[in-house]
């Protein structure tokens, strides 16, 4: 079993109860992997070639019929100015989209991408997708979540490449703008869709070789990637003892980590329900303890999160 943590900033000055940190003191350490989410996802479910090619996986995972073009996400999203520059403060499910809403959004920029060559979609409300001629080059693009809250000009991608498509989410953006469905949100108090955040593409890629691990995750990228090689499948509320990768990196709270899977993982492994258990955080920490260390009541307490 592997549990996929956040990063020790995200915990702040959160710690471990000493019950649980001395069981897990048990274990030894690993050596560390490269810091950052994309890196985590890809030590434990690794793609074959190059990129990212998140939208051409989900859109397998979702319909099936991936192959044979090359994908974008186009994920509705919300911008908003400030002083500093334009910051992407929602996207996706945090917009609470309807599906009757998304196809009124659809409708209005379907002509406007279909003019480009480009067939725009959305099996989901919360993700959209482009399909383009498998030819197609594609600018480097970042992923929504790694930029939220921040000045999207940092995330500009202002290579020759990237022209055609910053060209495109200027006129989605004033479409979306003028939009009236964006006046009936405002006057329900939610937040506006006004722009559209394109990553993730690519060409679906030779299957992975994820020997059949279950990928548990709120996150649909994850599940994408963990369905390339085996099974992705959505986060349970706490762990009930089927073996797999569980990611657990959205959570600020030790807590929850702590009652809803730690201590549940700990006696499974010492009931003999699983034979090791992996820590793996986003800034590339990795941690092993296995059942046959159980013994080792001398070791120290695990010092985790460690700032």
């Amino acid at each position: 079993m592997t549990l996929l943590l956040p990063a020790a900033a995200r915990l702040g000055r959160q710690r471990l109860s000493a019950a649980c940190a001395k069981r897990l003191g048990r274990g030894d350490p690993v050596p560390a992997g490269e810091a950052g989410r994309r890196a985590q996802l890809l030590r434990h479910f690794p793609l074959r070639g190059e990129g990212w090619p998140i939208a051409a996986l989900s859109r397998q995972a979702e319909l099936g019929d991936a192959a044979g073009a090359a994908w974008l996400r186009a994920d509705p999203v919300w911008l908003r100015p400030d002083i500093n520059g334009v910051r992407l403060l929602a996207h996706g499910d945090a917009l609470g989209l309807a599906r009757a809403d998304s196809d009124e959004l659809l409708s209005a920029l379907r002509p406007l991408f279909g003019d480009a060559g480009f067939m725009l979609d959305a099996p989901h409300p919360a993700r959209w997708y482009l399909r383009l001629p498998a030819e197609t080059r594609l600018p480097v693009f970042s992923d929504p979540g790694d930029a939220l809250g921040e000045d999207i000009f940092e995330h500009l991608d202002i290579s020759p490449e990237a022209r055609r498509w910053r060209t495109l989410a200027s006129e989605a953006q004033v479409t979306l703008h003028h939009h009236p469905l964006n006046a009936r949100r405002a006057a329900r108090g939610q937040s506006p869709v006004n722009a559209l955040w394109f990553w993730g593409g690519g060409r679906l890629p030779a299957a992975a070789s994820g020997q059949g691990t279950t990928g548990f995750s709120g996150d649909d990228s994850a599940r994408a990637l963990a369905s390339a090689g085996g099974r992705g499948a959505d986060l349970p509320e706490r762990f009930a003892g089927e073996p797999g990768v569980y990611d657990l990196e959205g959570t600020r709270d030790l807590a929850w980590i702590e009652s809803g899977w730690l201590a549940p993982a700990l006696d499974a492994l010492r009931a003999g329900g699983i034979a090791a258990l992996h820590l793996d955080d986003a800034d590339g920490w990795r941690f092993c303890l296995r059942r046959g260390q159980a013994l080792r009541i001398w070791r120290a307490p695990l010092a985790w999160p460690a700032q």
